[in-house]
């Protein structure tokens, strides 16, 4: 359904996320994958889906002269905890703090996604609330030594033994805080 919709478009999905891939090939989209460095830095005086909305943009900008045939969709992913942003951790001892910091607490993940060609730019997003249970130093550091969730925005992948065991609760999209709000992304492509 959605490739016959697509199948105008050459899609490219800026994400070197193993995650987002397979959602691209389990939604059946024919696309490439090209990906630009981009330095993801933000205004510090952003909140919440402000800086999952800029860094998805900055994401898209890295790519110019799109064709009006190329549909580039570039995403980001942050974790919000009490008023701050929580990316993806720098080491062990970074993700331990992370951990530590979401033991016993509820989190916003946030996901923003920009869909850009030649002629249009639209910016979407989702929030998911999500619960963790209060976790122990040598559960955090069993999960940190077994999993290095060093690519994952707040130090953990849901899908992974961490959610497993730590998540007591969740409100809104399971595929959200995995990388990609899919249902939104699939409702605006289907507008194209």
């Amino acid at each position: 359904m959605l490739k016959e919709k697509l199948k105008n478009y050459h899609i490219i999905l800026a994400s070197g996320s193993p995650r987002r891939q397979q959602f691209f090939k389990d939604l059946n989209i024919d696309f490439d994958i090209q990906l630009k460095e981009v330095d993801e830095i933000y205004p510090h005086e952003l909140k919440g889906t402000e800086i999952t909305d800029y860094l998805a943009d900055l994401k898209s900008k890295a790519f110019s002269n799109l064709s009006e045939k190329e549909l580039l969709i570039t995403s980001d992913t942050i974790v919000w905890l009490e008023n701050k942003a929580l990316g993806k951790p720098k080491d062990a001892q970074d993700a331990f703090k992370m951990l530590r910091a979401l033991s016993g607490k509820k989190h916003e993940v946030i996901t923003s996604i920009s869909i850009k060609n030649k002629f249009f730019k639209k910016i979407i997003n989702d929030t998911t609330f999500v619960t963790f249970k209060e976790i122990s130093d040598e559960e955090i550091n069993y999960y940190i030594n077994n999993y290095k969730p060093y690519d994952k925005a707040g130090g953990y992948g849901i899908q992974e033994w961490i959610g497993l065991i730590a998540i007591s609760n969740i409100e809104g999209s399971y595929f959200n805080v995995v990388g990609l709000p899919v249902h939104k992304l699939y409702e605006e492509l289907m507008k194209l």
